[in-house]
């Protein structure tokens, strides 16, 4: 009866679970108990900490870390758990990029950091946001790797780099202001030339995602099982 949400997300951090997105929550919540937080009040919660957010977002940085921080204090039969609709997610059809797409649009590129990047997130299925977060030092040429941080997923991993991709990589100089590989600071930053890019190689107008969406396709048509994938 007394279980407040900051003493449950304590808990939730000392369990070793994942802590994304969760200052925001606790801010949200303050002294709230456990037992006024309804699926309702979730709900409305999500709302007011992503006003301009889609559902998915609402749903993958509010809905599921409070939902998770309240059931990881019912397995300890501290509170009744408790479930949420999520928000309704709209489906889009997306169009991947394919290695002919992206290397025309690198043959139509001005610098060699944007060629760089399509190409990159082609072979390694990084996100934009990702690969625009890599610096020289996450990159071992002679490993052929790179680090990776998985924003969506708040961990690492190491991706493999294929012999075009170092070669691009290698023609990018090295910028003493920038620390990124890719200069770019965010997807805004790169997303008009982008477009000019792709108009300039009169092809389609596709996304940066198209590209991660791409690296699965190619992978899928190559008969690697979708688990793995």
């Amino acid at each position: 009866a007394a279980l407040t949400f900051p003493q449950a997300a304590i808990a939730y951090r000392a369990a070793g679970k994942p802590t994304r997105f969760l200052e925001r929550i606790e801010d949200c919540w303050q002294d709230t108990l456990v037992r006024d937080i309804t699926p309702g009040a979730i709900r409305s919660a999500a709302l007011a900490l992503y006003p301009l957010a889609s559902g998915a977002t609402r749903n993958r940085q509010a809905i599921v870390p409070m939902q998770a921080i309240i059931n990881h204090a019912a397995e300890s039969e501290l509170c009744p758990r408790i479930r949420v609709k999520r928000f309704k997610i709209e489906t889009k059809s997306k169009v991947p990029a394919t290695i002919e797409w992206v290397q025309a649009f690198m043959a139509h590129c001005k610098h060699p950091h944007l060629a760089g990047l399509a190409l990159f997130m082609f072979l390694t299925g990084a996100r934009v946001s990702e690969a625009l977060a890599v610096e020289w030092d996450d990159i071992d040429m002679r490993e052929k790797t790179v680090l990776i941080r998985q924003t969506k997923l708040g961990n690492e991993r190491r991706a493999h780099l294929p012999q075009s991709l170092i070669v691009a990589l290698a023609n990018i100089p090295r910028s003493n202001s920038r620390r990124g590989v890719f200069w770019y600071e965010t997807r805004n930053h790169c997303l008009m030339v982008w477009r000019r890019t792709t108009k300039r190689a009169k092809i389609a107008p596709l996304s940066f995602h198209s590209c991660r969406h791409g690296f699965a396709t190619a992978l899928l048509q190559a008969g690697i099982d979708p688990v793995t994938v």
